[in-house]
């Protein structure tokens, strides 16, 4: 409830972007409007990402007028942006509540790759991400995650190409918020982004995993496993410790039988932890005759973290010996060096 200035107390209103088609079709029936308004209303929404009433210009005024004083438009308030020399562009941005999160847009030639956040902080608490250290403030709804690509498009001025739900928090642990966006990206009448081009990276959640095989479209799943030691992994992933190693493969197994589509492991090598010669005979076993990509990561040199990148040598090894074995492997291009690259850290700067 909320009061007006005449001291009134009413309903607070509706943010338009969580509102199904359904409530829109009866907000626009009580409105006596005819049934075509409500694709002209989602088409400004979910498609041209307008943040003001008057700027559906194919609407009358009487019409727009109604709908300010019935619902809201949400949107994002940009607190920060980072350039990096590459073209990447990072972002905090920020909510109406005041929660802010972070998203990066990173072009190539004629492509434009998005990394969204699914949740404000992080919950799982792994050792060497700036974002799990501060903790979770809240998960965001499926808008918000979606508002978050729409903005990055809007400020490169050109088409997203791809998306991958990398950022703040786990995706899985704000399940149905994270497959409303993915639908919302991948729908003609959101951002018509391809389902294969559409990816979600999970700390290794397995009943959501097993969920997540039962869904009609192909969008792609990315596993973070960054060991296939279980003390190693426990120690650097506490989120996920009662998931173990062994049903986490079976998991995999079942995923690919049920889906038929690749998963990638991605595996960020830490210096003295798990790049040793051990931890890579390990990841051997763990991916030996199974369909999965590993992506090696370098990972970001977080001012104040105990922990550091391996060399660049050292990423070669992990793929040369992968490929020995069958398992084929890429290190991934890092992009951002020179700003804040890590998830968290442009967030954490602004919180100080």
């Amino acid at each position: 409830m909320q009061t007006d200035s005449t001291g009134t107390t009413g309903e607070a209103k509706r943010d338009l972007r969580t509102m199904t088609r359904g409530e829109l079709r009866d907000l626009m029936a009580e409105l006596g409007q005819p049934a075509f308004r409500v694709k002209q209303v989602e088409e400004w929404v979910w498609d041209k990402n307008v943040s003001s009433f008057d700027q559906m210009t194919n609407l009358s005024k009487a019409l727009r007028a109604q709908l300010a004083e019935r619902v809201t438009l949400g949107g994002v308030e940009e607190v920060a942006k980072q350039v990096s020399t590459d073209g990447s562009r990072k972002y905090l941005l920020r909510f109406p509540d005041g929660v802010a999160v972070e998203c990066v847009g990173m072009p190539t030639k004629n492509r434009l790759a998005v990394c969204a956040s699914t949740q404000a902080g992080c919950a799982m608490g792994c050792a060497f991400c700036a974002t799990g250290a501060a903790g979770i403030t809240r998960s965001l709804s499926s808008a918000e995650i979606y508002e978050q690509v729409m903005h990055v498009r809007d400020d490169f001025a050109t088409r997203v190409t791809s998306v991958v739900f990398m950022g703040q928090g786990e995706p899985f642990m704000n399940y149905d918020a994270t497959l409303g966006a993915l639908r919302r990206l991948n729908s003609p009448d959101g951002a018509g982004i391809g389902a294969r081009h559409l990816t979600v990276s999970t700390c290794g959640v397995i009943p959501m995993i097993k969920r997540f095989a039962n869904e009609p479209e192909q969008f792609t799943l990315a596993v973070s496993l960054h060991s296939a030691v279980q003390k190693t992994r426990d120690s650097l992933m506490p989120g996920v410790k009662k998931y173990s190693l062994l049903n986490l493969y079976d998991m995999m197994g079942e995923y690919v039988n049920k889906t038929g589509r690749r998963p990638t492991y991605e595996y960020a090598l830490i210096q003295g932890v798990n790049d040793t010669d051990n931890e890579l005979q390990y990841l051997c076993d763990f991916c030996r005759g199974t369909l999965a990509h590993v992506n090696i990561i370098q990972l970001n040199d977080v001012p104040g973290s105990k922990f550091k990148p391996s060399t660049p040598q050292r990423a070669q090894d992990f793929v040369q010996r992968l490929a020995s074995v069958g398992v084929e492997a890429t290190i991934r291009n890092s992009r951002g060096a020179d700003i804040d690259a890590a998830c968290g850290q442009l967030r954490q700067r602004y919180a100080k």
